[in-house]
Protein backbone atom coordinates (compact mmCIF):
# COMPACT_ATOMS: atom_id res chain seq x y z
CA UNK A 1 0.00 0.00 0.00
CA UNK A 2 3.18 2.17 0.42
CA UNK A 3 4.34 1.74 -2.27
CA UNK A 4 1.03 2.25 -4.43
CA UNK A 5 0.71 5.87 -2.36
CA UNK A 6 4.70 6.95 -3.26
CA UNK A 7 3.55 5.99 -7.00
CA UNK A 8 0.62 8.13 -7.64
CA UNK A 9 2.16 11.08 -5.71
CA UNK A 10 5.61 10.83 -7.53
CA UNK A 11 4.09 12.78 -10.34
CA UNK A 12 3.01 15.19 -7.56
CA UNK A 13 6.22 15.60 -5.90
CA UNK A 14 8.47 15.90 -9.06
CA UNK A 15 6.06 18.94 -10.17
CA UNK A 16 6.59 20.59 -6.63
CA UNK A 17 10.20 19.68 -7.20
CA UNK A 18 10.96 21.13 -10.63
CA UNK A 19 8.57 24.60 -10.18
CA UNK A 20 9.47 25.14 -6.38
CA UNK A 21 12.50 23.47 -5.18
CA UNK A 22 14.78 23.97 -8.01
CA UNK A 23 13.81 27.71 -8.66
CA UNK A 24 14.73 28.14 -4.40
CA UNK A 25 17.77 26.30 -4.62
CA UNK A 26 18.90 28.07 -7.49
CA UNK A 27 17.88 31.31 -5.56
CA UNK A 28 20.44 29.87 -2.53
CA UNK A 29 23.07 29.57 -4.56
CA UNK A 30 22.82 32.95 -6.22
CA UNK A 31 22.31 34.41 -3.00
CA UNK A 32 25.76 33.13 -1.89
CA UNK A 33 27.38 34.69 -5.02
CA UNK A 34 29.08 38.01 -6.57
CA UNK A 35 27.21 40.71 -8.79
CA UNK A 36 29.53 40.52 -12.07
CA UNK A 37 30.60 43.13 -13.32
CA UNK A 38 27.97 43.92 -15.57
CA UNK A 39 25.18 42.76 -13.51
CA UNK A 40 24.07 38.20 -13.47
CA UNK A 41 26.18 36.39 -11.12
CA UNK A 42 30.06 35.72 -10.82
CA UNK A 43 32.23 33.85 -7.84
CA UNK A 44 33.68 34.00 -5.53
CA UNK A 45 31.38 32.76 -2.75
CA UNK A 46 30.32 35.01 -0.20
CA UNK A 47 27.94 35.59 2.30
CA UNK A 48 27.70 39.42 1.97
CA UNK A 49 24.20 39.61 0.57
CA UNK A 50 23.29 38.56 3.65
CA UNK A 51 24.87 40.48 5.85
CA UNK A 52 23.56 43.43 3.97
CA UNK A 53 20.23 42.29 5.49
CA UNK A 54 21.28 43.63 8.39
CA UNK A 55 21.61 47.10 7.01
CA UNK A 56 19.12 49.59 8.47
CA UNK A 57 18.03 50.94 5.30
CA UNK A 58 17.00 47.06 4.31
CA UNK A 59 15.68 46.40 7.68
CA UNK A 60 13.26 49.70 7.57
CA UNK A 61 12.23 48.62 4.10
CA UNK A 62 10.58 45.46 5.07
CA UNK A 63 9.68 46.90 8.32
CA UNK A 64 7.39 49.15 6.10
CA UNK A 65 6.37 46.57 4.45
CA UNK A 66 4.79 44.79 6.93
CA UNK A 67 3.10 47.95 8.22
CA UNK A 68 1.53 48.30 4.68
CA UNK A 69 0.74 45.12 4.79
CA UNK A 70 -1.26 44.70 8.22
CA UNK A 71 -2.46 47.92 7.14
CA UNK A 72 -4.62 46.72 4.40
CA UNK A 73 -5.70 43.28 5.87
CA UNK A 74 -7.25 45.07 8.90
CA UNK A 75 -8.89 47.63 6.64
CA UNK A 76 -9.76 44.31 4.70
CA UNK A 77 -10.91 42.75 7.62
CA UNK A 78 -13.28 45.26 8.78
CA UNK A 79 -14.21 46.18 5.51
CA UNK A 80 -14.77 42.55 4.31
CA UNK A 81 -16.60 41.15 7.58
CA UNK A 82 -19.80 42.68 7.59
CA UNK A 83 -20.00 42.23 3.52
CA UNK A 84 -19.37 38.28 3.94
CA UNK A 85 -21.77 38.48 6.98
CA UNK A 86 -24.67 40.50 4.75
CA UNK A 87 -23.74 37.98 1.68
CA UNK A 88 -23.98 34.81 3.87
CA UNK A 89 -28.00 36.27 5.58
CA UNK A 90 -28.76 37.44 1.74
CA UNK A 91 -30.56 34.01 0.91
CA UNK A 92 -31.40 33.58 -2.63
CA UNK A 93 -29.50 36.35 -3.42
CA UNK A 94 -25.96 35.10 -2.38
CA UNK A 95 -25.47 33.65 -5.31
CA UNK A 96 -25.40 36.94 -6.87
CA UNK A 97 -23.67 39.04 -4.31
CA UNK A 98 -20.38 36.54 -4.58
CA UNK A 99 -20.53 37.19 -8.17
CA UNK A 100 -20.48 40.74 -8.07
CA UNK A 101 -17.33 40.23 -5.26
CA UNK A 102 -15.56 38.04 -7.87
CA UNK A 103 -16.30 40.18 -10.78
CA UNK A 104 -13.15 42.27 -10.86
CA UNK A 105 -11.32 38.97 -11.18
CA UNK A 106 -12.83 38.67 -14.33
CA UNK A 107 -10.64 42.11 -15.47
CA UNK A 108 -6.91 42.06 -15.57
CA UNK A 109 -4.96 43.33 -12.09
CA UNK A 110 -2.98 45.61 -14.50
CA UNK A 111 -5.96 47.66 -15.79
CA UNK A 112 -7.47 48.10 -12.27
CA UNK A 113 -4.75 48.91 -11.19
CA UNK A 114 -4.40 51.80 -14.07
CA UNK A 115 -8.14 52.49 -13.67
CA UNK A 116 -7.07 53.69 -10.21
CA UNK A 117 -4.51 55.73 -11.43
CA UNK A 118 -7.07 57.43 -13.93
CA UNK A 119 -9.12 57.57 -10.16
CA UNK A 120 -6.39 59.27 -7.85
CA UNK A 121 -4.43 61.42 -10.37
CA UNK A 122 -4.54 65.52 -9.75
CA UNK A 123 -6.82 65.36 -13.43
CA UNK A 124 -8.43 62.29 -12.19
CA UNK A 125 -12.16 61.89 -11.36
CA UNK A 126 -12.30 62.47 -7.42
CA UNK A 127 -10.02 65.72 -7.59
CA UNK A 128 -12.16 67.16 -10.74
CA UNK A 129 -15.61 66.25 -8.59
CA UNK A 130 -13.85 67.55 -5.63
CA UNK A 131 -13.01 70.88 -7.54
CA UNK A 132 -15.95 70.91 -9.27
CA UNK A 133 -18.20 70.81 -6.21
CA UNK A 134 -15.69 73.74 -4.91
CA UNK A 135 -15.17 71.38 -1.62
CA UNK A 136 -11.26 71.67 -2.37
CA UNK A 137 -9.33 74.65 -4.34
CA UNK A 138 -6.44 72.49 -5.51
CA UNK A 139 -6.07 69.09 -6.48
CA UNK A 140 -5.15 66.57 -3.23
CA UNK A 141 -2.15 64.19 -3.23
CA UNK A 142 -3.93 61.27 -3.71
CA UNK A 143 -1.38 59.36 -6.11
CA UNK A 144 2.09 58.66 -5.14
CA UNK A 145 1.73 57.64 -1.71
CA UNK A 146 1.24 54.94 0.89
CA UNK A 147 -2.59 55.85 1.38
CA UNK A 148 -2.61 55.64 -2.67
CA UNK A 149 -0.85 52.17 -2.24
CA UNK A 150 -2.78 50.86 0.98
CA UNK A 151 -6.08 52.09 -1.65
CA UNK A 152 -4.74 49.79 -4.14
CA UNK A 153 -4.07 46.50 -2.28
CA UNK A 154 -7.36 46.61 -0.33
CA UNK A 155 -9.22 47.38 -3.32
CA UNK A 156 -7.05 44.01 -4.84
CA UNK A 157 -7.20 41.70 -2.26
CA UNK A 158 -10.55 42.46 -0.87
CA UNK A 159 -12.05 39.34 -1.85
CA UNK A 160 -9.30 37.38 -0.46
CA UNK A 161 -11.23 38.52 3.12
CA UNK A 162 -15.09 37.91 2.10
CA UNK A 163 -14.55 34.58 0.26
CA UNK A 164 -13.33 32.40 3.37
CA UNK A 165 -15.27 34.50 6.05
CA UNK A 166 -18.58 33.39 3.89
CA UNK A 167 -18.02 29.86 4.07
CA UNK A 168 -17.27 30.51 7.58
CA UNK A 169 -20.01 32.25 8.46
CA UNK A 170 -22.85 30.71 5.99
CA UNK A 171 -22.24 27.30 7.94
CA UNK A 172 -23.32 29.83 11.65
CA UNK A 173 -25.95 27.86 13.56
CA UNK A 174 -28.19 30.78 13.26
CA UNK A 175 -30.37 29.31 16.80
CA UNK A 176 -26.84 30.42 18.92
CA UNK A 177 -27.95 34.15 17.81
CA UNK A 178 -31.07 33.89 19.09
CA UNK A 179 -29.81 32.41 22.34
CA UNK A 180 -27.37 34.82 22.70
CA UNK A 181 -30.78 37.45 21.87
CA UNK A 182 -33.04 35.72 24.78
CA UNK A 183 -30.29 35.73 27.29
CA UNK A 184 -29.89 40.03 26.50
CA UNK A 185 -27.22 40.53 24.13
CA UNK A 186 -27.28 43.21 21.81
CA UNK A 187 -26.62 42.28 18.08
CA UNK A 188 -23.47 43.79 18.59
CA UNK A 189 -22.66 42.03 21.49
CA UNK A 190 -23.82 39.17 19.94
CA UNK A 191 -21.56 40.10 16.97
CA UNK A 192 -18.91 40.08 19.07
CA UNK A 193 -18.89 37.13 21.59
CA UNK A 194 -21.10 34.59 19.47
CA UNK A 195 -20.20 35.22 15.76
CA UNK A 196 -16.28 36.49 15.83
CA UNK A 197 -15.05 33.45 17.96
CA UNK A 198 -17.00 31.00 15.46
CA UNK A 199 -15.35 32.80 12.44
CA UNK A 200 -12.41 32.43 14.17
CA UNK A 201 -11.20 29.88 11.18
CA UNK A 202 -12.28 31.92 8.17
CA UNK A 203 -10.68 35.09 9.74
CA UNK A 204 -7.31 33.51 10.23
CA UNK A 205 -7.25 31.76 6.34
CA UNK A 206 -8.80 35.49 5.13
CA UNK A 207 -5.57 37.30 6.93
CA UNK A 208 -2.96 34.76 5.62
CA UNK A 209 -4.64 35.11 2.04
CA UNK A 210 -4.50 39.26 2.05
CA UNK A 211 -0.98 39.73 3.78
CA UNK A 212 1.54 37.37 2.15
CA UNK A 213 0.59 38.57 -0.94
CA UNK A 214 0.43 42.05 0.15
CA UNK A 215 3.75 41.73 1.78
CA UNK A 216 5.04 40.77 -1.55
CA UNK A 217 3.47 43.01 -3.67
CA UNK A 218 5.62 45.25 -6.17
CA UNK A 219 3.11 46.46 -9.13
CA UNK A 220 0.43 48.23 -6.98
CA UNK A 221 3.40 49.92 -5.10
CA UNK A 222 5.35 50.63 -7.97
CA UNK A 223 2.67 52.10 -9.94
CA UNK A 224 0.47 53.47 -7.17
CA UNK A 225 3.12 54.45 -4.95
CA UNK A 226 5.44 55.94 -7.67
CA UNK A 227 9.34 56.09 -6.77
CA UNK A 228 8.18 57.71 -3.34
CA UNK A 229 7.25 54.38 -1.76
CA UNK A 230 10.08 51.23 -1.93
CA UNK A 231 8.57 48.09 0.04
CA UNK A 232 9.88 44.53 -0.40
CA UNK A 233 8.47 43.35 -3.86
CA UNK A 234 9.53 46.45 -5.52
CA UNK A 235 12.65 46.08 -3.84
CA UNK A 236 13.44 42.68 -5.01
CA UNK A 237 11.87 43.84 -8.23
CA UNK A 238 14.47 46.58 -8.84
CA UNK A 239 17.68 44.40 -7.77
CA UNK A 240 16.77 41.67 -10.66
CA UNK A 241 16.17 44.70 -13.14
CA UNK A 242 17.08 47.94 -12.65
CA UNK A 243 20.52 47.07 -10.13
CA UNK A 244 20.73 44.01 -11.90
CA UNK A 245 22.40 42.44 -8.67
CA UNK A 246 20.78 39.25 -8.56
CA UNK A 247 22.65 37.80 -5.80
CA UNK A 248 21.11 40.57 -3.42
CA UNK A 249 18.01 40.19 -4.98
CA UNK A 250 18.08 36.49 -4.39
CA UNK A 251 19.10 37.01 -0.81
CA UNK A 252 16.14 39.76 -0.20
CA UNK A 253 13.44 36.98 -2.28
CA UNK A 254 14.37 34.14 0.14
CA UNK A 255 14.75 36.27 3.38
CA UNK A 256 11.03 37.29 2.52
CA UNK A 257 10.07 33.62 2.05
CA UNK A 258 11.85 32.28 4.91
CA UNK A 259 9.72 35.18 7.02
CA UNK A 260 6.51 34.18 5.30
CA UNK A 261 7.05 30.26 5.97
CA UNK A 262 7.62 31.35 9.76
CA UNK A 263 4.22 32.66 9.99
CA UNK A 264 2.39 30.04 7.80
CA UNK A 265 4.64 27.01 10.43
CA UNK A 266 3.31 29.61 13.25
CA UNK A 267 -0.61 29.08 12.40
CA UNK A 268 -0.30 25.38 11.40
CA UNK A 269 0.86 25.02 14.76
CA UNK A 270 -1.70 27.14 16.10
CA UNK A 271 -4.26 25.21 14.03
CA UNK A 272 -2.87 21.64 15.38
CA UNK A 273 -2.67 22.79 19.03
CA UNK A 274 -6.80 23.77 18.92
CA UNK A 275 -6.20 27.19 19.26
CA UNK A 276 -7.82 30.35 17.92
Amino acid sequence: MRALRTLFLAPSWALLTALFLVPLAILAAYSLLSRGVYGGVAGPWTAENWIRLADPLYVAILLRSVAVALASTLICLVLGFPLAWFIAQSGKRRNLWLALVMLPFWTSFLVRTYAWMFLLRDTGLINTALLAAGIIREPLPLLYNYGAVITGLVYSYLPFMVLPLYATLERLDRSLLEAAADLGARPWQAQLRVVAPLAAPGIRAGVLLVFIPCLGAYLTPDLLGGGKTIMAGTLIQNQFTSARDWPFGSALALALTGFVLVLLIIEIRRKEGGLL
